[in-house]
C-alpha cells in the first residue's frame, strides 16, 4: 500500500501541473472505489479552479478556490497519472479530471480500494481524519509527545508507533527502519521505552520519511509517482524485509517476528 512518502511524492509530482487550473469537466467510469463516488460530484466540480493541494495522512487534497476540497486516496495500487487527453484509456481507469491548459488528471485503481470523495468547504472535519494524530514533520510530534502517550502502554512500541492516531505516515517500513536508527527493539512495551530513547525515535521518524520523500518513496509492487516513475528508497533498507541478511552496522543476521499480524525485522544486537 501507498504510505505517506509515496503520497507526497504523488503530491509533489501534480502540483505544478494542476495548480491555477479551472476543471472543465469530470468523467467518472466506475463508482464503485472503497467509498462511492457520490452522484452529482461531477456538476459539483466542473467549472472550479484547483488553487493547491496538501495531504493529510495519506489523503491527497486538491484545494479548490471554492473553499471544498477533493479528497483522493490511492487505497492498495491506485495511481494517479497527469496526462495529455489524447492518451488511450486503460482497463480501470476510474475517474477523469479534464483541467484547463491541456492537462489530464486520471485515477487508475485495479483493485478499486481508493477513493475520490468532497470535503464541503463549510465542513470544519471530516470523519475519515478527525481520528488522525500530527504530522511526522509538524512541531508536536517530539520525544516528549511520544512517551507521554505511551505511558501504562504494554503493547509493542511498533504498534504503538504504526497506530495513526499516534502520528501519521509510520507504516510497516517506516516504523521498522526508525526503530532500528533508533536502536529500539520494536517487540519492547510502548511504556517501558524511556524519554531519551522517545527523542531518538522522533528525530529517527522524521530522518527516514524525509529520505523517503526524497527518493520518490520505496518501489512496492504497484506504486509509482505521478509520472510512473518508482521510488528508490528500498536501496536504503536496514532492516524492513532483510531477515535472514546480515545487518548493515554490525552484520549479525536480521531476525524475522511477527507483531499485531505483520512481519518484522530487526537486529538482535543493535536494538535493545
Amino acid at each position: 500500500m501507498p504510505e505517506l512518502p509515496e503520497v507526497e511524492t504523488v503530491r509533489r509530482g501534480v502540483t505544478p501541473h494542476v495548480t491555477g487550473q479551472r476543471i472543465e469537466s469530470v468523467t467518472v467510469r466506475d463508482r464503485r472505489l472503497r467509498w462511492p463516488v457520490e452522484p452529482g460530484l461531477e456538476q459539483r466540480l466542473t467549472g472550479q479552479t484547483i488553487t493547491g493541494t496538501d495531504r493529510r495522512g495519506k489523503y491527497l487534497l486538491l484545494l479548490l478556490d471554492s473553499g471544498d476540497r477533493l479528497m483522493v486516496h490511492l487505497g492498495m495500487s491506485g495511481r494517479l497519472f497527469v496526462l495529455t487527453p489524447e492518451v488511450p484509456l486503460r482497463k480501470h481507469d476510474h475517474v477523469d479530471l479534464q483541467l484547463s491548459g491541456n492537462v489530464l488528471l486520471r485515477l487508475h485503481d485495479p483493485r478499486r480500494f481508493g477513493a475520490v470523495l468532497l470535503w464541503p468547504g463549510d465542513a470544519a472535519g471530516h470523519v475519515l481524519l478527525d481520528h488522525l494524530g500530527p504530522e511526522p514533520f509538524d512541531p508536536a510530534f517530539n520525544g516528549d509527545y511520544l512517551f507521554q502517550r505511551s505511558r501504562r502502554r504494554s503493547g509493542p512500541v511498533k504498534s504503538f508507533l504504526m497506530d495513526g492516531e499516534t502520528v501519521v505516515g509510520a507504516g510497516n517500513i517506516y516504523a521498522a527502519e526508525s526503530l532500528f536508527r533508533a536502536g529500539i527493539r520494536p517487540s519492547r512495551a510502548a511504556g517501558k521505552v524511556t524519554r531519551r530513547e522517545y527523542h531518538a525515535l522522533a528525530e529517527a521518524v522524521k530522518a527516514v520519511l524525509e529520505a523517503a520523500v526524497i527518493q520518490g518513496g520505496t518501489t512496492l509492487r504497484d506504486f509509482a509517482g505521478a509520472h510512473g516513475e518508482s521510488g528508490y528508497f528500498q536501496q536504503d533498507l536496514f532492516v524492513y524485509g532483510r531477515g535472514g541478511a546480515p545487518c548493515r552496522t554490525c552484520g549479525t543476521p536480521i531476525r524475522l517476528s511477527r507483531i499485531g499480524q505483520r512481519a518484522s525485522c530487526y537486529c538482535p544486537r543493535c536494538q535493545r
